[in-house]
């Protein structure tokens, strides 16, 4: 059982992989069709229908992400989305003659494939959008990313496969750069908790002993180290009053 709903998850997230490469949209047979071992009734499709529409992925059409930008992001994609119409634009044949010389470790061409990508990174960009990150810091990854990837060509067995591996190394961008915002955000957050519990602690015990607290006091209090005290002091804005200036800790 615990094999089944391991590969449930899997195939969601292949799913929502693939729905990012078309234009954040899947097909009612796609899904269908991944989920075809479970001979899954309409009731429950309809619950998987439900499931990517809630992620912004449409159904037989393509889902709205426009909603999740930004001031800045809608700012900020008017002024480039105008740069890139400077570009030349390039027919189908154009992009695979240019794809065969990527292919070739022609330098050129892939300089000008990292090109041809760049309104899909803007279009990707928006599927991402509204998840703490700028669209112009998504954007800036995805162009690495595909710069990055066309380089690597060589990973790829056909060239059929290309777009889509230049578009999964654009989304893994994306995606580490949201997950290390998160991290780092988390890490903010704990340390303005920790602040806090630390400034509430030595004021509760300046009220009980009507003078400064020491370092250890408040430690032992917290049940924490000393140096985790030091920390908080050092994190907070104007200092902790209430803890006497041992060793510089206080201002």
């Amino acid at each position: 059982m615990e094999l089944k709903q391991t590969n449930f998850a899997n195939i969601l997230e292949e799913l929502r992989d693939t729905a990012r490469l078309q234009g954040n949209m899947l097909k009612s047979e796609q899904i269908r069709g991944a989920f075809g071992q479970w001979q899954l009734d309409d009731t429950k499709l309809a619950l998987i229908h439900d499931y990517f529409r809630s992620n912004h992925i449409g159904i037989d059409e393509p889902g709205d992400v426009e909603e999740n930008l930004s001031g800045d992001d809608v700012n900020f994609l008017e002024m480039y989305l105008k740069e890139l119409q400077e570009l030349p634009p390039v027919s189908d044949g154009e992009k695979r003659a240019v794809i065969m010389s990527a292919l070739a470790d022609d330098s050129d061409a892939q300089a000008k494939l990292v090109e041809i990508f760049l309104p899909q990174v803007v279009e990707i960009s928006k599927l991402y959008a509204g998840q703490g990150v700028l669209v112009e810091d998504l954007i800036g990854e995805g162009n690495v990313a595909a710069a990055t990837a066309v380089t690597m060509l060589g990973c790829v067995e056909t060239i059929d496969e290309v777009e889509s591996f230049i578009g999964k190394m654009i989304m893994n961008a994306m995606e580490e750069l949201i997950r290390e915002d998160a991290d780092n955000r988390q890490i903010d957050e704990n340390v303005l908790n920790r602040v806090n519990e630390v400034n509430d602690k030595a004021k509760e015990l300046y009220d009980t002993l009507l003078r400064k607290v020491t370092i250890k006091e408040v430690a032992d209090e917290l049940n924490i180290t000393e140096e985790e005290v030091r920390e908080a002091v050092k994190f907070s804005v104007n200092g902790i009053s209430y803890i006497e200036d041992i060793d510089g800790a206080t201002g």
